[in-house]
């Protein structure tokens, strides 16, 4: 099964020129879902993982499938204002602005290696923001894991270029 046919392309949104590549249709598709959880579980074989960090929102569902399959424990990583309990936050630049991402202080626990995953990297800036978070909390990210890479627009290249490991299943080129 080639993945990229299950992932929706929808042209022009959310602004003109913009080819936003919806994942919601690979989550919807039952063979596709699990192959692309057995392929981001696939390059860990081996590896000590203690926890898996998901990026808000599709990061929830693919980190909590793949946590589920490590058996290990999941960090939500959310928006700003978002978690009930005392929490941690590294903000971002966006194209027009700042936002933030948060957790709870008591997440992720000195050393514990920890996989980074998201369903599409396209600059970067939300993945370096968990990073930095995770690893001021004491964890240190494994590797970083996306559905989708947007090659064009740099982002899984900044990752690199902190010294992290990326895996992408598939790159779609233009944004």
């Amino acid at each position: 099964m080639d993945l990229k046919s299950v992932i929706r392309t929808i042209p022009d949104y959310p602004k003109p020129g913009v080819m936003f590549r919806d994942v919601t249709t690979l989550l919807a598709d039952a063979r596709g879902f699990r192959r692309a959880i057995d392929e981001l579980v696939q390059p860990l074989a081996g590896a000590k993982i203690d926890k898996v960090a998901g990026i808000e929102a599709r990061g929830f569902i693919l980190g909590g499938a793949i946590a589920h399959q490590l058996s290990v424990g999941f960090i939500p990583i959310r928006k700003k204002g978002k978690l009930p309990f005392q929490t941690i936050g590294e903000s971002y630049e966006l194209e027009y602005g700042v936002d933030r991402v948060e957790i709870h202080i008591d997440a992720v626990a000195k050393g514990e290696r920890v996989l980074l995953v998201d369903d599409l990297i396209a600059t970067g800036g939300t993945a370096i923001a968990a990073i930095k978070l995770l690893e001021r909390a004491g964890g240190e990210v494994v590797l970083c894991s996306f559905v989708i890479d947007l090659p064009e627009l740099g982002g899984a290249d900044r990752l690199r270029k902190m010294g992290k490991d990326v895996v992408a299943l598939v790159a779609f080129d233009g944004h």
